[in-house]
């Protein structure tokens, strides 16, 4: 997690995001991966293997993957991609940064997860309501709370009819500006999923520690019902 890396690793992260914020506030992500130079601890959210709250939701669920698409916003790494694919999903996982896809590429050569470079705020048209599970983990905190509203609105469209939406994001308790990143939602923020046609199916809630601070996350299933 961002609060348990290196000091320097924290302070190079927010130094990147800020000075990008204005000019062109995704730009910073190719930036980390380029300059990590395939050392993943430098990577604030790779794990390198599936995040545990998307695992344990898997576990309980149980989703049936084959004959079903899901996709992946903001791969990183490709571990959650791999973790979808060996249940047999046929997934697309996409970045913004194109060198994080060719990390991804290089881990996972024989993967059948189809890996692509784009940016959420300029799908094709062609993906909207196509895929039956979509995972946003942990993206949208990683931008500006002023980018928020246009961000999540590009979410949804993306379901397709009877589908899903798991959404593992840190939260704020209230509306006001945060130091970051990353920037907690609030629950203003995720009210927009539902505004947008989206019901809330389950709510859990986690909570670590990271020092004297306390952080929330939580992992939202959300249907669009057909």
């Amino acid at each position: 997690m961002f609060e348990k890396l290196p000091e320097a690793i924290q302070q190079k992260v927010k130094k990147l995001a800020t000075e990008s914020r204005k000019a062109n506030p995704t730009a910073w992500f190719d930036v980390l991966y380029s300059e990590a130079q395939g050392d993943a601890g430098q990577i604030p959210w790779a794990r390198l293997t599936t995040h545990p709250y998307l695992q344990e939701w898997l576990d309980i669920s149980q989703p049936q993957g084959a004959g079903h698409t899901a996709l992946v916003i903001g791969c990183g790494l490709g571990d959650d991609a791999e973790a979808l694919a060996k249940l047999g999903f046929q997934v697309t996982a996409f970045d913004i940064s194109a060198k994080a896809i060719a990390w991804c590429q290089e881990r996972f050569p024989n993967s059948s997860v189809k890996y692509l470079v784009a940016d959420l705020l300029a799908l094709d048209s062609e993906w909207h309501h196509k895929f039956d599970l979509v995972l946003e983990s942990r993206n949208i905190q990683a931008l500006p709370v002023e980018m928020r509203a246009q961000v999540v609105k590009c979410i949804p469209p993306l379901v397709a009819s009877g589908g899903k939406l798991l959404v593992i994001t840190r939260i704020r308790d209230n509306d006001s500006v945060p130091d970051g990143p990353p920037w907690g939602l609030s629950e203003k923020e995720l009210a927009e999923f539902i505004r947008l046609g989206l019901q809330e199916v389950q709510r859990d809630l986690f909570l670590s520690e990271a020092g004297e601070e306390k952080i929330k996350v939580v992992r939202i299933e959300y249907c669009l019902n057909s």
